[in-house]
């Protein structure tokens, strides 16, 4: 099996489940977010667990091509550098979080691009 067959199943259906919740549940994920940025201890966690994340994803899955595993290799990388901020600049992710609760409807929008790219990569990562 190939890493990006593996990496889409794996990935995949995390990304339908999270939409799904987010659509279902979505006060639960603001009240998540106001804890989240309350807590430098939480975020520099996020920042750590990102970032082995994140460089997982980039060594293993460095894929730079016009097709769907391209979206695999911008989870690594986004991951990655989000990672970063939330270690060296956690106050732009406290800004952003802030921003988020003050909009709404970017939890559905959130939920909406989880379920397409969930949709998308268990599509490639189980009919392949």
């Amino acid at each position: 099996m190939s890493a990006s067959i593996f990496l889409a199943q794996l990935l995949g259906p995390m990304f339908v489940v999270l939409g799904i919740a987010l659509l279902s549940k979505p006060q639960m994920f603001q009240t998540v977010l106001q804890g989240f940025i309350g807590s430098a201890t939480l975020l520099y966690l996020a920042g750590f667990f990102g970032l082995l994340g994140g460089m997982a994803l980039v060594l293993t899955h460095n894929v730079w091509v016009a097709d769907w595993r391209l979206i695999i290799t911008l989870i690594g990388w986004v991951t990655l550098v989000r990672a970063l901020i939330s270690i060296f600049q956690p106050q732009w992710i406290v800004g952003a979080g802030t921003a988020i609760l003050k909009q709404r409807g970017i939890f559905f929008g959130a939920a909406v691009l989880n379920l397409i790219v969930g949709l998308i990569l268990s599509y490639f990562g189980y009919t392949a």
